[in-house]
């Protein structure tokens, strides 16, 4: 099996223990005289047999990421770490460019001369700059990932 199969296997049991999740809740309790929607004792014996399933595939892609090597990327956990980070750089420079821009700001120009002028003390061009440089390695660094993610059988 490829990364990249049991990597849409983790979603997909993650999704199923978030459906399961929301059936117990609902069939925990009922009203006396009344039959619950479902048996939730048998749910929660099939979300347990989920979860042992979603661990060992959790272990399993981690065990992987850490041991496949990527180069200049430093394994593939390492590049997963890089391209973290540099999605929440790129969240903060693209939020101090939209702030010392005004955007979003309702009457950000002056109406009156007695008004006071709000002032940019960021150099938004610059930071806009960045925040283009950085969606660029994004997007590069994404591309290298899915594509090991392609490449790589996952290990036992």
């Amino acid at each position: 099996m490829k990364l990249a199969e049991a990597l849409a296997e983790r979603a997909d049991a993650t999704r199923r223990v978030e459906q399961l999740r929301t059936r117990i809740v609902s069939s925990a309790r009922h009203q006396e005289g009344e039959t619950p929607p479902e048996d939730a004792a048998q749910l929660l014996a099939e979300v347990t047999e989920v979860l042992g399933s979603l661990e060992d595939l959790i272990r399993r892609i981690n065990r992987t990421n850490a041991a496949t090597d990527m180069g200049e990327d430093g394994t593939l956990t390492d590049a997963l770490a890089r391209r973290d980070v540099l999605r929440l750089r790129h969240s903060v420079i693209t939020a101090a460019a939209d702030a010392a821009a005004g955007t979003g700001e309702r009457g950000y120009g002056r109406q009156l001369r007695s008004e006071l002028v709000m002032l940019a003390a960021l150099p938004v061009a610059e930071l806009r700059g960045q925040a283009d440089a950085l969606a660029r390695e994004i997007r590069e660094i994404d591309v290298r990932i899915q594509r090991a993610n392609w490449e790589v059988d996952l290990l036992d």
